[in-house]
């Protein structure tokens, strides 16, 4: 009891933990830290590279990278912030290898319409720093999206998840996960036309 009261209390929150690391510097804390984001960095990682080995690599260098950013860098979000420097870091390694990462989110939608459009838009012919714009701009509509078609898009698409495990993930019923799905997907592509 005596010993608990200088015992400092074990950060919660990923601003508590930033802070924790930039006051000590303890790989410890930053590592815990990392651990709680690693699945959708890997997620961020395999999309844009299209191999599980690279990916993992990737996810390993960022941690990496991380020890001096984190240092560095004022960070006040840390979700948004890191899945921006892993984005970052997988297109610079896609400008190294000179090819072209074909995103999970825009393919396979079942609608062939869609489909014609999405391929369209990252198509062989495309020019790295266009693609570039796009993906960064389909980011940006995936934000526009309602926080469920949000949640359900990512998890099947970026996570690889099923509609049942999308549904126990999320608390939604089949049907809704699929509503949502089918509505993020339109609006999505409505939001990228623009």
């Amino acid at each position: 009891m005596f010993l608990k009261r200088f015992r400092k209390p074990k950060p919660t929150t990923d601003l508590e933990y930033v802070a924790a690391y930039r006051a000590t510097g303890d790989l410890a804390v930053l590592g815990e830290l990392y651990e709680r984001h690693m699945e959708l960095i890997y997620a961020v990682c395999y999309n844009y590279l299209r191999n599980e080995e690279e990916a993992k690599d990737a996810v390993m260098h960022l941690f990496e990278q991380l020890i001096t950013d984190l240092r560095r860098h004022d960070v006040q979000q840390f979700g948004p912030w890191l899945h921006s420097v892993a984005r970052n870091y997988c297109l610079m390694q896609l400008r190294k290898q000179q090819t072209h990462p074909v995103t999970a989110l825009v393919t396979d939608t079942g609608n062939d319409a869609e489909d014609e459009y999405l391929h369209k838009l990252i198509s062989e012919e495309t020019d790295p720093l266009d693609l570039e714009e796009d993906l960064t701009h389909m980011e940006a509509c995936l934000k526009t999206l309602s926080p469920e078609q949000q949640t359900c898009l990512t998890l099947f698409y970026l996570e690889k998840k099923s509609y049942t495990e999308v549904a126990q993930l999320t608390g939604y019923d089949l049907k809704q996960v699929k509503s949502y799905l089918q509505n993020g997907r339109r609006n999505l592509k409505i939001c990228m036309q623009k």
